[in-house]
């Protein structure tokens, strides 16, 4: 949520910095702005909306400044005004800050008897004003920094340069990510990878409680230190993505483009841990030994939104494969119970960007009870990466629409690894249904590739049905959290209310709401509950209802019953969640296309949700 960039070096900083805000739009913002300085001096400019708003407030003028810092907001604290948008300022020094502060009303206060005036009603204005206050005392800029950061209580990522010292750059963090980039011709740093990508592979991510001091000159001129001023060593990352993975590479949207790259996601996700030879799955980030499994008496899969989608159906496959008890819970309502985890549990954290606060606080409630932890997340060197005791990277490269595509089936299709590599390693799961899924597994991309071949008879239906307000989806074991999935897609990109429910509760209300203007998804492969899925199906015809179904191709029998069939390529059982995923996000794309939405950055939705 919100985005961060920041600049110190050779290059004219206003167009980097408006250029890295531009490729943090994924995340959601109300409002940008920059802070810059040019001839030694703070200039500042702010805009309400899109980032268009801030380039015409700038057009026209000359700016040759080549250190400052920009901002895109996603209101917490005040709404959406020029007032409340970043940077903000208090003698000469300017500050960006993503997160919430807790305590900042009781900053405000004390501030304020000193003489302070505020301008927002954010509580990111403490900050700039708390180390202004610290520069009054005589303090230079940098422990100015530290002296102030050492006073906040809550989340924070945030960077501030200063009139005074013109050559440096302060960048801290606290619960929200920061990333520092390291090239030749400057220092820089970001909320996330993408801006930093068109300068720089090489990157350090900051820790919790760290601060780095920027100047220009490269690496050697970027130093870490703890909230105490103790030296930190930080090791340098090469990520392994690039630009053009970044860029729509000629698609309309990032999210059609995102949908259409689930063949090299899942190709990658699963390269090198599956050997094709013997069927087996090797994981070697995995932290954890063969030995250990044996002591394993439960497994919980943490996540929120569309990760805890992917975590339902990994409950699903882990316990077919592997045998072991499995819950699922939201990371938002893990962290504030006292739940039993100690000793003997495996705690899987489940995050695309690997920095979602809930999720990460569910993480370290579960380490300190005594957990093993697992991460499975997208984004190399990320919190929960570093903090969890093993990893599983999805590959699925980056991912900036806000409405998950790749990044979920990849992360299903690692959770089908780790249940492999747990049932194997238990010895509850036979060869022979081992090498038949590894085999399913193999051959998956190519079935997702055929499943995208589907976007025209898609486009379609969404025609048909763009115009309504309300649709059901309906699933039955692991297809159930498709259902869900399917129904917030719809939510998220075109604001049509949609709910997933197992298609066995439908007689336990939602038929209550059977009608011809609430149309209903169903998910009916030829699988063991086909009969039951169709039993359903009929209860819905009955009632006059409307039903769109996905079904195994050559099904000719749901063709005459159904008012529209989508067919996919026949599928092992497990594996069928990440290919009827497929045409729902088709589904929720053209209808929000053809209703006018944001399909990249729906309202009031951020693709981090790095805040409580």
């Amino acid at each position: 949520m919100c985005g961060i960039v920041g600049y110190i070096g050779k290059q004219n900083v206003v167009p980097f910095l408006i250029e890295g805000l531009r490729r943090l739009e994924y995340r959601g913002y109300d409002s940008a702005g920059i802070a810059f300085l040019q001839a030694g001096q703070l200039s500042v400019t702010r805009a309400v909306g899109k980032l268009g708003n801030l380039e015409a407030a700038l057009q026209g003028k000359q700016y040759t400044g080549t250190i400052g810092i920009g901002h895109t907001r996603w209101a917490t604290h005040g709404r959406p005004s020029e007032e409340n948008a970043h940077p903000h300022t208090a003698g000469g020094i300017a500050v960006v800050h993503n997160g919430i502060i807790e305590n900042y009303l009781e900053l405000k206060a004390a501030l304020q008897k000193k003489g302070a005036v505020f301008t927002s009603e954010t509580d990111t204005e403490v900050i700039v004003h708390l180390i202004h206050q610290e520069t009054v005392q005589g303090h230079p800029f940098r422990e100015a920094a530290r002296r102030a950061l050492k006073q906040l209580r809550g989340a924070y990522a945030i960077c501030a340069v200063s009139e005074k010292e013109p050559d440096l750059l302060i960048a801290a963090r606290h619960g929200c990510p920061l990333v520092i980039g390291l090239s030749a011709d400057g220092v820089m740093a970001a909320s996330d990878i993408p801006p930093l990508l068109a300068h720089t592979r090489r990157m350090i991510f900051l820790e919790d409680e760290e601060m780095a001091v920027l100047s220009a000159g490269g690496a050697s001129q970027v130093t870490v230190t703890d909230l105490e001023g103790r030296p930190k060593e930080r090791a340098v990352t090469t990520v392994d993505w690039n630009l053009a993975m970044a860029e729509k590479g000629g698609f309309k949207h990032f999210m059609l483009k995102e949908i259409h790259e689930q063949p090299r996601a899942l190709t990658d996700t699963i390269r090198g841990r599956l050997s094709l030879a013997t069927e087996e799955v090797t994981l070697p980030e995995l932290g954890l030994m063969p030995s250990q499994v044996s002591r394993l008496s439960r497994l919980t899969l943490l996540a929120c939104g569309t990760s805890w989608h992917a975590g339902l159906v990994g409950r699903y496959l882990i316990e077919e494969l592997a045998r072991l008890p499995v819950s699922v819970e939201i990371g938002s309502e893990y962290r504030y119970r006292n739940p039993i985890v100690g000793d003997g549990d495996l705690v899987v954290a489940i995050s695309q960007s690997g920095e979602t606060a809930d999720t990460l606080a569910g993480l370290r409630e579960a380490k300190k009870k005594g957990a093993t932890t697992l991460a499975i997340c997208n984004v190399v060197g990320s919190t929960l990466a570093r903090e969890a005791d093993g990893v599983i990277y999805t590959h699925a490269g980056p991912e900036i629409g806000v409405a998950s595509t790749k990044a979920f089936t990849a992360q299903v299709a690692a959770l089908l690894l780790l249940g492999l590599w747990l049932g194997q390693a238990n010895g509850r799961l036979s060869p022979d249904v081992r090498r038949e899924v590894a085999e399913a597994m193999i051959r998956l991309p190519q079935l997702v590739e055929q499943a995208l071949r589907q976007d025209d008879a898609v486009a379609a239906i969404a025609r048909r049905f763009s115009t309504y307000l309300h649709m059901l989806y309906l699933g039955r074991g692991t297809l159930y959290p498709i259902a869900l999935e399917g129904a917030l897609k719809l939510k998220e990109i075109s604001y049509i209310h949609a709910e997933g429910y197992p298609a066995g509760e439908m007689k336990h209300g939602p038929i209550a709401l059977i009608d011809p203007q609430m149309p209903l998804v169903v998910m009916m492969p030829k699988d063991r509950v086909y009969e039951k899925m169709l039993s359903n199906m009929m209860e819905v015809k009955a009632r006059d209802g409307i039903v769109i179904a996905l079904v195994t191709e050559g099904d000719t029998a749901i063709a005459s019953k159904a008012d529209e069939v989508i067919a996919l390529p026949d599928v092992h059982p497990l594996l069928a969640p990440i290919l009827y995923v497929v045409p729902l996000q088709l589904l929720a794309y053209h209808v929000a296309i053809l209703r006018g939405c944001d399909v990249d950055q729906p309202r009031n939705l951020a693709k981090s949700v790095t805040v409580e």
